[in-house]
Parts: C-alpha cells; sequence; structure tokens
C-alpha cells in the first residue's frame, strides 16, 4: 500500500502565496473554521499570537492550503511561515501541465507576478521556468 502525501511550500507570506497558486492553478484556498480557531483560543488551547486576520477572515498565521476543487485526490499544497526569505534555486519543484495555450498561460501568470527565467526542451518535449512572486520555480508544459 502507498501512502498519501501533501507537498509543503516554505514561504515568507503563506496566505498570499496561497491565494497566489490557488488562482494559478485553477484550485481553491481551504476555507479558514474561524469559529474552530476562536473555540481553541478562548479554551487555551491556541494563543491569539498563532493566529491573523487576512482579508478579514481570522486564519492560522503559521500557514494556509489550496486543493483542486474537482479532484479530491489529488494531493494539496501547503503553505508554511518560514522566517528566512528564499536564497537558493529549489532542489524540488512543480510541473504545471497546462497542455495547448502554453505561452497564454505563462502571460497571464506574468501579469499576476510570476517571473519567466527561461525556456527549455528536450527532443519534443518543451517547457517555460518560471518562478512564482517569492521566487519559487516552476514549470509550465
Amino acid at each position: 500500500m502507498g501512502y498519501e502525501f501533501q507537498v509543503t511550500v516554505d514561504a515568507e507570506n503563506p496566505h498570499d502565496l496561497a491565494k497566489w497558486w490557488a488562482q494559478a492553478l485553477g484550485w481553491q484556498v481551504e476555507p479558514s473554521d474561524e469559529d474552530f480557531i476562536r473555540g481553541l483560543v478562548e479554551a487555551g488551547h491556541a494563543q491569539e499570537s498563532e493566529t491573523m486576520n487576512f482579508e478579514g477572515v481570522l486564519v492560522w498565521r503559521e500557514g494556509a492550503a489550496i486543493r483542486d476543487p474537482e479532484h479530491s485526490e489529488r494531493p494539496r499544497v501547503l503553505f508554511q511561515l518560514v522566517p528566512e526569505a528564499k536564497t537558493v534555486k529549489n532542489r524540488l519543484h512543480l510541473d504545471v501541465r497546462v497542455g495547448d495555450g502554453r505561452d497564454a498561460v505563462v502571460e497571464r501568470l506574468e501579469r499576476s507576478g510570476a517571473t519567466l527565467l527561461h525556456r527549455g526542451s528536450q527532443g519534443p518535449n518543451e517547457w517555460i521556468t518560471m518562478a512564482d512572486p517569492e521566487g519559487n520555480e516552476f514549470c509550465v508544459s
């Protein structure tokens, strides 16, 4: 039997980055359960300093997650708060497979804050390497 997994991305601003990636992939940010968070704080199981307000919603400060709303079996992506900025190339990255219309997707991603890094190919395969708003590399193919 295989194991389930989620992909976790270190982030300086996890809620902003989760929102960006949700829009980039056509996914959704998982909703915050504000009553649950308030209940944990009121019961003393969590500190108010562990929470924040993001776009009018009470959320956990440490992270945000996204999911594909149409395919719940796909891995969830969690964006978690880290104190340091990204400084070196990723050793792991996402390949976003868009099929036809790749250039239009790349243009849309650039308009939303991504950076085009380079174009690559090997045999019949072509891809475009980009960086998200926090500098995490990913490929569009």
